[in-house]
């Protein structure tokens, strides 16, 4: 009797210590993209992206955001559908170069979580979500999931910064190009 009075309250306090020092949150992905322009913005759900990609698909206000790129459904979904195969290690030693920090720091400002305060934690989820979304991939990498591994809820696409960086490339397969090839021709080639 005496022996469970005092076993009892260890055991309560051993599993309530347990839960604070050992209990790791899940890590969150992202359940929708805020694009913003200008002043205004609109909020779509990285599933119904989704569903769009793989079936054509799409949610009112997703086809209001289409229609407004004044590029047809096809192109929009062979971009967002477009693979690419990049060995993880590779893009881990990409990610962590200076020609890769350099690209991320351009992303970040096209590309954040809703409460980055500096470049840094912009870069960081960056890198995150490309790591991830290669290895649930297997190697490959396409633009919904890149979305959906990204760490945060929310994910901001800023398309003031997406509309400079389009300024300076021709379409959206050079800009894909542009950020995927070379970068990986100069790590291949040391």
């Amino acid at each position: 009797m005496k022996f469970s009075k005092i076993l009892i309250p260890k055991i309560v306090l051993i599993l309530f210590t347990n839960q604070i020092f050992f209990n790791t949150p899940k890590a969150q992905s992202a359940e929708e993209i805020k694009i913003i322009y200008s002043i205004f913005s609109r909020t779509i759900k990285v599933d119904s992206l989704k569903n769009f990609a793989e079936g054509g698909n799409s949610s009112k206000t997703l086809k209001r955001i289409l229609k407004a790129t004044g590029s047809s459904d096809d192109e929009i979904r062979s971009v967002l559908n477009r693979n690419f195969e990049v060995p993880i290690t590779i893009a881990s030693n990409l990610v962590y170069s200076e020609i890769g920090n350099v690209i991320l720091s351009r992303l970040s400002s096209i590309i954040h979580t809703p409460r980055t305060n500096d470049e840094r934690t912009g870069m960081l989820a960056l890198r995150s979500s490309l790591i991830k979304s290669l290895y649930t991939g297997n190697g490959k990498i396409n633009l919904v999931s890149f979305f959906e591994s990204y760490p945060t809820k929310t994910v901001i696409l800023n398309v003031n910064a997406l509309s400079k960086v389009m300024n300076k490339v021709e379409s959206i397969t050079e800009l894909l190009e542009f950020f995927t090839s070379k970068p990986l021709e100069k790590i291949k080639n040391n």
